[in-house]
C-alpha cells in the first residue's frame, strides 16, 4: 500500500516537473536520490543497451522474437520498434540508432 502511495506521489512530482511547476529545491533533492524523470526513455535506453550487447555477442542484430535477456523480452521490444516504424511513429533519431547497430526495420507505409 505504501509503495502505491509512493508511486503515485512520484508520478505527481514527474508531472509537476514536466509542467515546470516543481520547486527547484525539491527537484534537486529528488535528483540527489536518483529519481528517473523519464521512465519510458530510461527503459528504452536499457533495452537498447541489451540490444547492443546481443549484437556484440552474436555478431548480428536479428534478435529472435522470443529472446529474453536479463528478464527483458528483447525480441518483443525489437518487434515493437519495427511496428512503430511501420506505422510511421518511430522517431528518426531512434531509427538511426537502431540501424547503427544493424537492425533492419523495413519500410514505413
Amino acid at each position: 500500500e505504501d509503495d502505491i502511495k509512493l508511486g503515485a506521489w512520484l508520478n505527481t512530482q514527474r508531472q509537476q516537473k514536466k509542467k515546470g511547476k516543481l520547486d527547484r529545491n525539491n527537484e534537486k533533492r529528488l535528483d540527489d536520490v536518483g529519481v528517473v524523470w523519464d521512465v519510458l526513455s530510461e527503459q528504452w535506453e536499457k533495452n537498447y543497451g541489451l540490444l547492443v550487447k546481443f549484437q556484440q555477442k552474436e555478431g548480428h542484430s536479428n534478435v529472435p522474437g522470443s529472446y529474453i535477456e536479463d528478464d527483458i523480452k528483447l525480441g518483443a521490444w525489437l518487434n515493437t520498434q519495427r511496428q512503430q516504424k511501420k506505422k510511421g511513429k518511430l522517431d528518426r533519431s531512434v531509427e538511426k540508432r537502431l540501424e547503427d547497430v544493424g537492425v533492419v526495420l523495413g519500410d514505413s507505409r
